[in-house]
Formats: C-alpha cells, sequence, structure tokens
C-alpha cells in the first residue's frame, strides 16, 4: 500500500482520540537538532491568546486484536486497514515539520500482537526521533494498559506527554462494551507512569520524564452512564494519579457502529457541559457530586440549558446573594459570571475602595449572569429578582443557535473561566 494511502486511512482513524494536549511542556532544541516546544501547544488546541495549533495525528496501525464496541477499529469492524513502519512515521513527522505544517506528532496504535509489542512500536518511533534525527518537537505517545512498567518508563524518556485512555468510568460499562479492558490494568498503567513522574520529581529531574505529564480520556453516551459517574470516576483519577486532563469524546455512531450500540448521537452540548463541570472541579473548588446534584439531593446529568457554574446557583439561591465586598474568596469563586482571575482582581481592588457595578463592568465580568447574585456598594436593582420563578428561563441560553461571537462565549472558550 502507498503511504499517501496509509496516512489518509491512519489519520482518519486517530481523529477518535481527545487525549491530545501540549500543556506544561518545555523542550529545548539539541545542539544541531530541529524543533522545540516552547511557549505552544499541541493537538489542534488553543493557546490563552486563541491561536489554534496543530500535530501530526496518527493510528500506527488501525489493527487490533480487541473488539470493543464503541470503537471504529475493533477487530470486528469491516474497515480498511493499514499499518505504517516506525520509520515511515518518523520520515513523516520530519517532513511535515520542515514544511511548517505542524508542531509535534500524537501517535497511537491499534493492538498488535499485544500489549508490549505494541508499546515496543510506539516507543521506536520516539526514540529514532529524538536520537537519530534530533528532533526536539513535542511528542505525545499512547501509554497501552498492561504494558509493562520497563516500556512505559521508557516511553516517557522520549515523549512529552502520555495517555492510557480509561474509556468507561465503570467495570460493568467494559465488561458490557470493550470485555478484554479492565479498569484496574488500565489503572495500573497511570500508576507506572505517575511513578516515572514522582522519581524523576524525587531526582530533582522533573522535565527527564513525561515533562506535560499524562491524561485520558471518557467516552460519553456509549454507555448508560450519567455525567455523575462519569464527573466521580474524573475526580478520582485527578486524585490518584495526579493527571494534567481528563478529555471527554462524545459517542457518535457511524456507518461501522456495532449493532448492539444506540444509533442517536451524544449532544455535543454535553461533552461541552462536562469540560465546563471538570474545570470548576479542577480550580474552582467544587466537588463532582456538587457539580450534578439536584435540590432533592438526588443526582442528576447536567443541565443542557446553563452552565454548570450556574445551574448550581440556581439550585442554591438560599446561599446568594453574596456581598462582593465582604465575601470570601472562595465563596466569591462560586458567584456565576466571575472567574478566578477576576475574583483575585476583586480581592486587590477591595483593600483599598468599595467594588461597584461599574467596577465589575470595567473587569468585564458577565454581569448578564453575576448581577442576579451579588450585593455591590451601589444599587443593583436585579438582586431582587433572585426568588423570581422565571428567572432560570430569563438564563437560559438558547443552544441550538448559539452566537459564536457573542463576547462571553469567546472569554469562556479562551479562559475556561465560569
Amino acid at each position: 500500500m502507498e503511504l499517501r494511502r496509509k496516512l489518509e486511512i491512519l489519520a482518519d482513524a486517530a481523529k477518535y482520540d481527545a487525549s491530545c494536549a501540549s500543556s506544561g511542556s518545555k523542550r529545548k532544541r539539541a545542539d544541531g537538532g530541529i524543533g522545540n516546544t516552547e511557549g505552544m501547544g499541541i493537538c489542534h488546541s488553543y493557546t490563552p491568546d486563541g491561536r489554534c495549533i496543530s500535530l501530526l495525528k496518527l493510528l500506527l496501525t488501525n489493527v487490533c486484536i480487541w473488539d470493543c464496541s464503541y470503537c471504529i477499529n475493533r477487530k470486528s469492524s469491516p474497515i480498511q486497514r493499514a499499518r505504517f513502519k516506525p520509520e515511515e512515521v518518523v520520515r513523516l513527522t520530519m517532513n511535515f515539520y520542515k514544511r511548517n505544517y505542524i508542531e509535534g506528532l500524537f501517535l497511537s496504535s491499534g493492538i498488535i500482537q499485544n500489549a508490549d509489542y505494541t508499546m515496543e512500536q510506539l516507543v521506536l518511533v520516539a526514540k529514532k526521533l529524538r536520537e537519530e534525527e534530533k528532533f526536539g518537537g513535542y511528542i505525545h505517545l499512547k501509554a497501552v494498559p498492561g504494558a509493562s512498567k520497563e516500556l512505559l518508563l521508557g516511553a516517557g524518556k522520549y515523549a512529552d506527554r502520555l495517555s492510557a485512555n480509561i474509556e468507561m468510568p465503570v467495570q460493568e460499562d467494559l465488561d458490557r462494551l470493550a470485555p478484554e479492558k479492565t479498569i484496574s490494568e488500565i489503572e495500573n498503567t497511570m500508576a507506572d507512569v505517575k511513578y516515572g513522574l514522582d522519581d524523576a520529581k524525587d531526582r530533582g529531574q522533573k522535565s527527564t520524564f513525561a515533562r506535560a505529564g499524562q491524561s485520558t480520556q471518557l467516552v460519553v453516551g456509549a454507555s448508560e452512564s450519567t455525567d455523575t459517574t462519569i464527573l466521580t470516576k474524573a475526580e478520582s483519577l485527578y486524585k490518584k494519579f495526579l493527571l494534567r486532563r481528563v478529555y471527554y469524546s462524545a459517542f457518535s455512531p457511524g456507518e461501522y457502529t456495532d449493532a448492539n450500540l444506540k444509533k442517536e448521537k451524544t449532544p455535543a452540548m454535553r461533552e461541552h457541559r462536562l469540560y465546563e463541570a471538570d474545570w470548576l472541579i479542577r480550580n474552582y473548588g467544587f466537588a463532582a457530586h456538587e457539580v450534578t446534584q439536584g435540590l432533592d439531593g438526588g443526582n442528576l446529568d447536567l443541565d443542557l440549558d446553563h452552565d454548570p457554574k450556574l445551574a448550581w446557583a440556581l439550585r442554591h439561591r438560599s446561599l446568594f446573594p453574596v456581598d462582593i465586598n465582604r465575601a470570601s474568596k472562595s465563596l466569591l469563586l462560586r458567584i456565576p459570571g466571575i472567574g478566578i482571575r477576576n475574583v483575585d482582581r476583586i480581592v486587590r481592588i477591595r483593600r483599598f475602595q468599595k467594588v461597584r457595578l461599574e467596577d465589575l463592568a470595567r473587569l468585564r465580568v458577565s454581569l448578564s449572569r453575576a448581577k442576579w447574585f451579588i450585593i455591590t456598594a451601589d444599587h443593583n436593582p436585579d438582586v431582587f429578582k433572585l426568588d423570581r420563578l422565571s428567572l432560570p428561563d430569563t438564563l437560559k441560553r438558547k443552544i441550538d443557535q448559539p452566537q459564536l461571537f457573542a463576547s462571553s462565549i469567546l472569554t469562556t472558550a479562551v479562559t475556561g473561566e465560569l
């Protein structure tokens, strides 16, 4: 098979893996080498200033001995198969990089023969790039569940980031959809990567092993697991393995979808809300159960009409309004429309003057969401509407036709602030 055709097949086959990013990586160019990761990210992601950055995202092969029903590359899928030689991936990466098409490489693979053999092939690509080509750009390798600890530690020597995808939040889902996988085996792989990270840190050589850490992915909507179950699992993984990110991938049935799976596409907004809730857990002090817990104490899926922080505030209106000039930092972080940076600014400003609505407007606080929940130094008439039954409808966003260039949406997309 021609190299170009292999590239078409294996680049398309890799598009379902969302667990790629390079935040936190700093690798300088070696003498006589090429490329670096200074000041940039990877994998069609976005930098804080809004720049889109790209990588060569490939599978080494879409041949796989596993039969995960949610995966297009599963053993029983009637798709066309292809396989790269390690040398071909190296040549493609260098050629694309020299033409300024990419900033690095994301390489995953179907399982060939067994986990160790597959991991050996992935490590070989990274080793050739680093040692033979003197490539200093970003490399993200898939950490194959079940691969030996020695191979995973070797992978971390050459890769900037490793990711072992857990895919499902509970073992019952894997038993039904991916019987060859177990959560315990995947978590053991994460633990081995964490060992490498901790060991390098203890030796004062943090930058010598997977300097951009590790990540994972959860598929959303292929099973009946609720958002509560998914977020609870993500929260647990952050605590146990110090993951940089958990990525969420909305299940989308296609031509070769397993007949036993549902045919409806998971709403993209559900995936988006999970990312927002994940941000609250990582940065705002929320617990997973808080984000999805209803007024009656029961667990709910995330509200698709309101962002998770706003939905939480609407369910807990008894805690509001909050006095901007007196509240603690932790309470300020719970106010819809006020992000982390603006909370820090408010705390600094109020040392010298009382904060008014016009001050919040200058800070570009999203007053359309915040004004209902706050008391400021001046008169805020909207705070008296907090108890109105119609408030959720007033704040409801039209998600069927989002205004792509609205300033509040752009701010959330770029900064993650809620």
